[in-house]
């Protein structure tokens, strides 16, 4: 759902009673959007998480603990200058809006006691943090707006804090039943009950109304003239002490593959059927549930730019120069039948003349002998034209030869950029993007990696999993930790798996000298399927030994050739079923 008013409402008197004066230990700002503040009180320790990006504004408390970039970006530095040290006496919502208010106290830097704010406003793509000082002057602001950005309220160091206009609607909590019903009324009985709700009352998502209409009716999309207004009321009025007697149940819905699609303060019953519930003791539990790996694809997303950016052109670049040497390839057919033209200008030589244009002559090397017309310069003697056709022919001849090896070159390449971009596709941690980083610098790509400096040391940390039958299965995250499996810390008699003719991870079999049963050989085969970048089903799984893997020497990482194998037909296992099995 949407970080509604109510939900802002929720999150703030949970931090409420956790810290009635938490202190403002450290300050991070691990994203471009993002500020969390270390807090500590009564022993407790728990990060409040400022979100201010498009994707997912919200305001939260959070026990993860989050990559940071190794310098501090300057806003990060100004909020530890104002921030650090200081308590926060309260928090407050104005209104029922988006926004919450947290009073700080701290001393300046003459030692004084000065007081401060931090504004969160929640508002989608317009969400930001503001930090004001004495009078509710800006200080300054994550994202700063000024009069070329909007005409109606600007966001600048020194400007009086204004808070957004209020919509023209009622108060949720504070409306009563004669405030329903007479809205009720006058709304079009044809329209949704769900409109009704978002339409005529301040703060409240979509998702709720939603929820607010199934318990009435049944449905999400009933027309408020199918709706029992005594019944619409009741479930209306329900909610209402739920929010005044903070009796919230955090919820989170998870579709059938295990990914979450919803969240809540309430319990969700709309959507029985189609997903699965489940409820947190907190909100901050929630929250940690449903946006952690989320946030940590979009962090990794972030700082992995440059590399998509490098890939994508690359890939795009060598995919137009496999295009040209193709069609060049192709050309290069016609030797033969420049040959074949040149010979039979020598054979009938006798019977040309110069300034000929063309003539026919009979093949007699074909299967059956059938008149050809051929082409001449007229500007050339007989003989000078089949000496060009001689030269088109040992080019064409020269040409093949050349550009088969150029193409193979170049289809090696391409398939192992690609395995590349898979690999970043399922980065989970800077350290995997070091990796990634490090290894197109070592294959070649220095040139195209600004700034970049290779680390001392790395350290790789393949992916574990357990099969049903106690096995231990290594899993690379990339070609530098495939070599390093396969040719390091593999012994001799485990068994690899990999893809057949797909870009994917090596996955090892420890056997420690047993031999693992079927379905241990099926959920590594599976494994391996779906750390590639196979799509259709089935997936056909090599495996073998290690001891019949070898590397080319000069190979690319993760390049390998073997020949004594099997292989195993497996369908792609979905990211649920893979986690079991991790």
């Amino acid at each position: 759902m949407a970080f509604d008013a109510c939900m802002m409402r929720a999150v703030l008197s949970e931090f409420k009673n956790e810290f009635p004066e938490g202190k403002i230990e450290k300050v991070f700002q691990p994203r471009n959007d993002e500020i969390d503040l270390q807090l500590r009180h009564g022993g407790l320790t728990r990060r409040l998480v400022f979100n201010v990006g498009p994707n997912a504004p919200r305001l939260q408390l959070s026990d993860l603990q989050k990559e940071n970039p190794l310098s501090a970006p300057m806003f990060c530095m100004l909020l530890r200058k104002h921030l650090q040290g200081a308590r926060i006496v309260s928090a407050e919502q104005p209104g029922f809006d988006r926004i919450a208010v947290f009073t700080v106290k701290a001393y300046d830097d003459m030692g004084f006691p000065t007081e401060k704010k931090i504004v969160c406003e929640i508002m989608g793509k317009y969400a930001n943090l503001i930090i004001l000082g004495e009078d509710d002057k800006i200080i300054t602001a994550l994202k700063i707006i000024d009069f070329s950005s909007s005409t109606v309220r600007q966001v600048l160091p020194g400007l009086k804090y204004q808070t957004p206009a209020q919509q023209d609607k009622l108060m949720p909590l504070s409306a009563g039943r004669e405030d329903f019903f007479a809205r009720l009324s006058d709304f079009s009985p044809e329209r949704t009950g769900e409109k009704f709700i978002t339409e005529n009352y301040l703060g409240i998502a979509t998702q709720i109304a939603h929820e607010l209409v199934y318990r009435a009716s049944g449905a999400i999309d009933t027309p408020v003239c199918d709706i029992d207004p005594e019944r619409f009321y009741s479930v209306f009025s329900d909610w209402q002490s739920l929010l005044t007697e903070e009796r919230y149940t955090p919820t989170v819905a998870f579709n059938k593959a295990g990914e979450p699609i919803d969240y809540s303060y309430m319990d969700i019953t709309y959507r029985e059927g189609s997903a699965t519930t489940v409820h947190y003791a907190s909100l901050r539990e929630l929250f940690d549930a449903y946006f952690a790996d989320k946030d940590r694809r979009e962090r990794i997303k972030q700082r992995a730019h440059d590399l998509v950016t490098l890939l994508s052109n690359t890939i795009a670049r060598t995919e137009r120069k496999l295009s040209l040497q193709r069609e060049a390839l192709a050309e290069s057919r016609r030797g033969e039948e420049y040959k074949l033209h040149a010979d039979l200008i020598t054979a009938n030589i006798y019977r040309l003349k110069r300034g000929m244009q063309s003539f026919t002559a009979v093949d007699y090397t074909a299967e059956e002998p059938s008149e050809v017309e051929i082409e001449l310069n007229p500007r050339l003697t007989p003989a000078e034209n089949a000496q060009r056709l001689y030269k088109l022919y040992n080019k064409c001849k020269t040409a093949r030869q050349v550009l088969a090896e150029q193409i193979e070159k170049w289809e090696a390449e391409l398939v192992y950029l690609q395995g590349v971009e898979g690999f970043l596709g399922r980065a989970e941690s800077e350290e995997d993007l070091i990796e990634i980083r490090d290894e197109l610098y070592r294959s070649g790509y220095a040139s195209r990696l600004r700034g970049y400096r290779p680390p001392k040391t790395i350290k790789a940390r393949p992916m574990r999993f357990t099969t049903s039958g106690g096995f231990t299965l290594l899993v690379g995250r990339n070609n530098v930790q495939n070599d390093y499996l396969t040719f390091k810390l593999a012994e001799r008699d485990d068994i690899w798996f990999h893809t057949k003719d797909i870009p994917g991870s090596h996955c090892i079999l420890v056997t420690e000298g047993k031999e693992p049963g079927d379905i241990d050989y099926t959920e590594a085969a599976s494994v391996a399927a779906y750390y590639s970048r196979a799509s259709a089903a089935p997936v056909a799984v090599d495996y073998t030994r290690v001891k019949n893997i070898k590397k080319p020497q000069g190979a690319k990482p993760g390049f390998v050739i073997y020949k004594t194998n099997y292989t195993a037909y497996v369908s792609r296992l979905s990211g649920e079923e893979i986690g079991k099995n991790g």
